[in-house]
């Protein structure tokens, strides 16, 4: 798997890997590279069958293999220690790597993610699985900026909408790996095993997110040791695309905030 690594600002610089959620681009972050890579190495990718990553996923994917695909791209680029900061699926892929790697994984950050599916966020994936099956790619990619964005941020953005749609159809990952990627978001369930991640977590939410209610970010901080929570008061689900300047703060402060606190530990 390709990853892009950016060149460390200084030496030493901590890293910091951007996990996107279901649609997988590592371009959902362009909004916070260039404030990121003055202060940090940033690696950013396209998941597995996304993007630059094409091929044929198999069955019974797992939230689990995911990680493990980044862990080993990022050991084989030489990166032993690093952040991650998860975005929905990304955040569960950050969870089972500060499980399944606590001495590599020296913070988390979670944007709008959860324990295990709510049964609203389920219900909407049911719906938009059903127009994927009817409507096939269009129908998924018309659907989608409804579950990401406030509607008042949509409507006074149409030729956006529009050139971000042509996009999106220009680069679907394909029913197959999209229905495979879905079932793995889907089964992941981290309500036993949260407690006993023990680096320093930043849970960040928005009170307006149609996909991911806000409780599901209180469940999370509440079942997390070293967690803090900060809520954004309107955003929606894509917060860090709607408003890149208050969540680049909140992101700044709270990687800071997270490695200072790391620090300590050690």
């Amino acid at each position: 798997m390709k990853i892009s690594l950016s060149p460390p600002p200084f030496v030493d610089a901590p890293v910091v890997v951007l996990i996107a959620g279901l649609g997988g681009g590592g371009s959902y972050w362009l909004p916070q590279l260039a404030v990121l890579e003055q202060e940090y190495q940033v690696v950013c990718y396209d998941q597995r069958g996304t993007g630059n990553n094409p091929e044929a996923l198999p069955e019974n994917y797992s939230v689990a293999q995911m990680a493990d695909e980044l862990y080993q791209a990022l050991a084989q680029a030489g990166i032993s220690r690093f952040c991650v900061v998860g975005h929905a699926l990304g955040a569960l892929v950050g969870l089972q790597m500060a499980l399944d790697r606590p001495e590599s994984v020296s913070a988390l950050v979670s944007i709008n993610g959860w324990l295990k599916l709510n049964a609203h966020t389920r219900r909407c994936f049911q719906i938009r699985e059903r127009l994927l099956h009817a409507g096939g790619a269009q129908a998924w990619v018309e659907a989608q900026p409804l579950f990401l964005y406030p509607a008042d941020w949509m409507a006074a953005r149409a030729p956006r909408m529009e050139a971000e749609e042509a996009l999106a159809l220009a680069h679907f990952q394909g029913k197959p790996n999209l229905l495979k990627r879905l079932q793995a978001l889907k089964h992941a369930d981290f309500s036993r095993d949260v407690a006993r991640i023990r680096c320093p977590v930043l849970v960040i939410c928005s009170t307006d997110d149609l996909l991911v209610p806000a409780v599901c970010s209180t469940e999370l901080h509440a079942a997390l040791p070293h967690s803090e929570k900060v809520v954004m008061r309107q955003g929606g689900h894509a917060c860090n695309v709607t408003d890149p300047e208050t969540f680049n703060t909140l992101l700044q402060n709270g990687l800071a905030s997270l490695l200072h606190a790391q620090e300590r530990v050690l």
